[in-house]
């Protein structure tokens, strides 16, 4: 495949390098000195986007514009994925997003979900989630955190809403579960799930080691969406 990435930071990078190595070519690269704008996209099959969430819809929109399917990792957009949904059906566009893109933490979220199954209604355990990434992390919490959250709201009959903080654990009441969102130096991404009571504790503990799990990931998902029409999630990849 003939292949358009959008940001060309340490992640554009790293898929530059997985999506050579599957045999695909980069052919156009937007950035933030070259606007989507100023790119012939025309000859690329898929798009891979992974720039700034005040960006992320602009480069959407073109992308289904020119009818070129894309892959979307930006985080921090999705309040508008209600509009961008219908946009895409009015243009028979190609879209698929993910908080992440990894398949590691994808498999996470299935974990997650059956844990706040298995805990829903044992009231003695608080569920909190924890989420540490690198300095340079734009949005906060992170779009995993928020996905881990949602699926423990929707599993756990305990939790209706979650409530964020930087740096600390926010003060919260028994019905509101817990994001902590921490900013370290060169780390790719660690989110944990605790569930804690005064006996014990379980902890689920997803740990990047580096940016290759969600390159690989995001390429695979531009080798499935290629052909494809509609908006999709790396669930409808993962079990395909």
């Amino acid at each position: 495949m003939k292949i358009a990435l959008i940001g060309y930071g340490k992640m554009g990078k790293a898929i530059e390098q997985i999506a050579q190595e599957r045999g695909h070519s980069i052919d156009a690269i937007v950035n933030s000195s070259n606007s989507i704008d100023l790119n012939d996209l025309s000859n690329c099959d898929v798009a891979i986007e992974f720039s700034t969430p005040e960006l992320a819809t602009k480069h959407i929109v073109h992308c289904f514009n020119h009818q070129i399917p894309i892959v979307v990792g930006t985080t921090g957009w999705h309040h508008e994925l209600e509009s961008i949904k219908t946009i895409c059906g009015e243009v028979d566009g190609s879209l698929i997003y993910a908080p992440n893109f990894s398949l590691g933490v994808n498999i996470f979220f299935e974990l997650n979900k059956r844990l706040a199954e298995l805990m829903s209604g044992n009231i003695d355990y608080k569920a909190e989630v924890v989420e540490v990434h690198h300095l340079q992390k734009l949005d906060s919490p992170s779009g995993t955190a928020i996905e881990l959250a949602n699926e423990i709201i929707s599993y756990n009959k305990t939790y209706t809403d979650w409530k964020s903080s930087n740096g600390m654990k926010p003060e919260v009441s028994s019905s509101i579960l817990p994001i902590t969102a921490i900013r370290e130096p060169e780390v790719p991404g660690t989110h944990t799930v605790m569930y804690q009571s005064v006996i014990d504790s379980i902890l689920m503990t997803h740990q990047a080691h580096n940016r290759k799990g969600f390159a690989l990931g995001a390429v695979v998902a531009a080798e499935w969406i290629f052909g494809k029409k509609g908006v999709f999630t790396m669930s409808n990849v993962l079990n395909s």
